[in-house]
């Protein structure tokens, strides 16, 4: 299995979802975004993590296991997004203790989570890459700094997938590859994502 290294982009609060975030993973070589939707308190812990001047009061879950890991000698060696289905990343977290390695099956958030705190990398696969990054080296610079994605760019139909008036199902292949396009250039990955999962299943079907 050939993985890719990811980093950390950010994350952002999602504009259609009350209460979850989207979780921005970066490829370097093409440029490719892999966004994930978490939940609100997986979102804290990592944004935590990964601002070192921010320190709870009390451990959170993550801090948990990484107190207790240091006690017991036990490492985290990778992190891999290894499946994904119906929209869903299944992730392993490869866990090293006395010279064996163990593979454990996480929630994506949780690992990504553990990785921060154990300074652990994350990697993906090539075909998750292929079928959920997006590339933003597909998009015109010019539109990219300009705004301009032609007279055929549906901003109305981005506003009423963002209030939740139109579904997914309603709107054409065409128009959601313009949403999406859109919805990269204004860097709401959460609503990319979305679209990207919509495009996934009807390709499948």
């Amino acid at each position: 299995m050939n993985l890719i290294p990811l980093t950390i982009k950010g994350i952002s609060y999602s504009q259609t979802q009350t209460g979850a975030y989207a979780l921005i993973l970066s490829e370097e070589i093409n440029e490719k975004k892999l966004p994930i939707i978490i939940g609100s308190f997986e979102a804290q812990s990592i944004a935590i993590a990964l601002e070192k001047e921010i320190k709870p009061p009390r451990p959170l879950v993550h801090d948990l296991f990484k107190n207790m890991a240091d006690i017991f000698d036990i490492a985290i060696g990778k992190v891999v997004i290894e499946k994904l289905h119906d929209g869903v990343f299944y992730s392993n977290v490869y866990v090293e203790k006395e010279g064996k390695e163990h593979r454990i099956d996480s929630r994506t958030s949780d690992a990504v989570a553990l990785a921060i705190r154990f300074k652990a990398p994350i990697f993906t696969t090539e075909e998750i890459l292929e079928k959920a990054g997006i590339d933003f080296g597909n998009l015109p610079e010019s539109a990219i700094s300009s705004g301009d994605l032609g007279p055929s760019t549906p901003a109305k139909s981005e506003g009423r997938l963002k209030s939740g008036e139109q579904v997914l199902s309603e709107v054409s292949e065409a128009e959601l590859r313009e949403i999406m396009r859109e919805a990269i250039k204004r860097e709401n990955y959460e609503l990319a994502a979305k679209i990207r999962d919509e495009l996934e299943k009807r390709s499948a079907t």
